[in-house]
């Protein structure tokens, strides 16, 4: 065999990858993009190969470190969901890791910077080094920039769920369940006069995430106390003082004139409504979240809207007739149509807040209907794509007590409660007698205790099949409406027909006064589905 006659160090001078000098154009340019893939695949390994193999010892520990941190993340997102959630929530471990991001984004942008020198850009053919330039700085924004914006939409959520949630002890789950009351109202500078226009109770399995939504009606009297609650000493008999008891003003009476029995409550009225929720429902209520309906539209519309299957014609309700007594409005500013409807802020606030022409009973059935199309609608790409709009919108609308280190477990529920239908009970009509039987001025208690405990019996462990018997899901507007074109007779010859149901026939009802029409044509307007 015969040997080379070039002594070693010119043989080494010849090697194109660490001297580039003695290869040809082609293979200069071939290998500054196989350096660019290897910083972008191994960083380090570009340095090992063609330059400073000692920097390149260290980036390829972090490399390796990095990604057997990845791999036990992956493997703990698998196992154990919620310690991770918890530890991406909270409030030090999320600011280290915002550090580690940052640590890795400058890192891996020096790394690609020292690769453009290892690739010697004057060796380069003039028409190439724009290529290979660009090449880099766009990697350099696919990985660096990738990480930095990691950080930054950590350090978002972490101001957000410093100012929204609390610091305190977590709560164990009752009877295997969390229970939360959720409520929306108006808010403004002068807290305590705030009153809840929206009334839910929510009760999560803690296991499997499956849930059921309890609506009380604001109008609901005789709410009950237990005797261990602070209100038992004001009202043993309940909340029975009239008219002028219904649940809904609980919240401004205590939040005034009763706010010393809730002396470690930073929202007296808040404890107060979980209190009357609780004796309500027969239940022990946890927590609560307060939403301010007014703000509800921006987060909304920092999701991109919300797409519905409404039942009916709805109003958007104009303002008030000054002088009136009881109360009238001006001809509805607008109308949102039956059908599938992907609605804005505004619209969906509307969606969820009219009650003209109809009942409580109907904005009820609409309100869940929103609040299930949120729960479908909210999926991870939502949340990567508008994060920072869904988080200011968040910290600048919600108010709860739920403690901050307890987050992770609740959102880990949170995403199991997207694999199973929420079941639905109004406390009143339809689940609880007729408008005209006056159920929630004279509640039977027992009746309801009953009827949410066979709710939540049957939730546990089983998913209801939508509207089975005993489920409270709502049919689906788009199925009744296709059975009702089949099976409903063609027009006689010669039969008078009615008039078609549109925007302007309905605003023309309105402007004319015509409320028995109105109400009867609006009827169906509390069928909806999450679409």
């Amino acid at each position: 065999m015969s040997q080379d006659p070039r002594p070693e160090g010119q043989w080494l001078l010849t090697d194109p990858v660490r001297y580039p000098q003695s290869a040809t154009p082609r293979i200069r340019t071939k290998r500054a993009f196989v350096l660019l893939l290897l910083t972008l695949v191994l960083p380090g390994s570009a340095q090992i190969v063609a330059g400073d193999r000692h920097l390149g010892r260290r980036a390829l520990l972090v490399t390796f470190t990095a990604w057997l941190a990845i791999a036990v993340a992956a493997a703990v997102a698998v196992t154990n969901r919620s310690l991770l959630v918890s530890l991406v929530t909270h409030q030090w471990w999320s600011l280290v890791l915002i550090i580690v991001l940052l640590v890795l984004a400058v890192s891996w942008a020096v790394l690609f910077l020292n690769t453009l020198r290892i690739i010697r850009s004057p060796l380069l053919e003039r028409s190439m080094r724009p290529v290979v330039a660009g090449s880099l700085v766009a990697l350099m924004v696919v990985t660096s920039g990738s990480l930095a914006y990691g950080a930054y939409l950590l350090n978002v959520s972490r101001g957000t769920f410093g100012s929204i949630f609390q610091a305190g002890p977590a709560f164990e789950p009752v009877d295997g369940r969390y229970n939360f009351l959720l409520m929306g109202g108006d808010a403004g500078e002068d807290r305590t006069g705030r009153r809840p226009d929206s009334i839910s109770v929510i009760s999560v399995d803690a296991e499997t995430g499956e849930a059921v939504t309890f609506s009380i009606p604001r109008n609901f009297q005789n709410a009950q106390f237990t005797e261990d609650s602070p209100l038992w000493q004001v009202w043993p008999d309940g909340y029975n003082c009239g008219d002028e008891c219904i649940v809904n003003s609980l919240y401004p009476v205590v939040a005034q004139d009763y706010a010393d029995l809730y002396p470690d409550s930073d929202d007296p009225g808040a404890e107060a409504m979980m209190d009357a929720a609780g004796g309500i429902l027969g239940i022990e209520v946890q927590a609560y979240i307060l939403v301010d309906m007014e703000g509800f539209s921006q987060v909304i519309d920092a999701m991109g809207g919300i797409t519905i299957d409404a039942g009916g014609w709805v109003p958007i309700t104009a303002a008030e007739i000054p002088g009136t007594n009881p109360i009238r409005h001006y001809p509805p500013s607008g109308w949102i149509a039956p059908g599938v409807q992907t609605l804005d802020g505004y619209q969906a606030l509307w969606y969820a807040r009219s009650r003209e022409f109809v009942t409580d009973y109907h904005r009820i059935s609409r309100q869940q209907c929103v609040q299930q199309a949120m729960i479908a609608q909210l999926d991870p790409a939502t949340v990567l794509t508008r994060f920072q709009d869904l988080a200011s919108a968040g910290a600048d609308i919600v108010e709860t007590d739920i403690p901050l280190d307890q987050l992770g477990s609740f959102v880990d529920l949170a995403l199991k409660a997207k694999d199973h239908e929420t079941r639905r009970l109004t406390i009143g009509p339809p689940d609880f007698g007729t408008p005209a039987d006056n159920f929630v001025t004279y509640p039977v208690f027992e009746e309801i205790h009953a009827k949410v405990q066979q709710t939540l019996t049957e939730t546990t462990g089983a998913e209801p099949a939508a509207n089975a018997p005993g489920s409270t899901a709502l049919e689906e507007p788009a199925m009744v409406r296709a059975v009702q074109s089949t099976l409903l007779p063609a027009t006689v010859p010669g039969q008078v027909t009615e008039p078609e149901i549109t925007e302007e026939y309905l605003q023309q009802l309105a402007i004319n006064g015509d409320i028995a029409n109105l109400s009867t044509l609006l009827d169906n307007n509390g069928e909806c589905s999450p679409a």
